[in-house]
């Protein structure tokens, strides 16, 4: 990818998302594509997804947030195929420049705030609260 300036990409993932393994697939997904930041699980049944690296990383993420997967597994289809755990029925995004402070991408929860949740931390990597 090239070298422009990072992007920060924040999407609202609504539909069937929590408990289903929906952060740890955005955050294998995330690190494949060489992003940092972090997917959370918010009071009112969404995802909140932050993530930081080039703008064409984050465009790809975004897709696969958005896109319906088919239900069942594609002709050949190796046998450790995984289709997107969960239900999205809405994905909301914003873009903003990076900020930086994270390593790696971390599914966490939204507890207490932000802050809690480990955002801004400098060398914090994708762990699941």
């Amino acid at each position: 990818m090239g070298g422009g300036p990072k992007q920060r990409l924040t999407a609202w993932v609504d539909g069937r998302v929590q408990g289903v393994g929906f952060r740890w697939w955005t955050r294998c997904r995330a690190l494949e594509l060489g992003l940092v930041g972090c997917a959370a699980n918010l009071p009112d049944g969404r995802v909140e997804v932050v993530a930081e690296g080039e703008r064409a990383a984050c465009e790809r993420l975004l897709v696969l947030l958005e896109e319906q997967p088919p239900s069942g597994p594609p002709p050949d289809a190796p046998a450790s195929w995984y289709r997107r755990p969960g239900r999205v029925s809405t994905v909301v995004h914003e873009w903003a420049p990076a900020r930086g402070g994270y390593v790696g991408h971390r599914p966490c929860s939204i507890g207490l705030g932000r802050e809690s949740a480990g955002y801004g931390r400098t060398g914090r990597s994708w762990t699941v609260d």
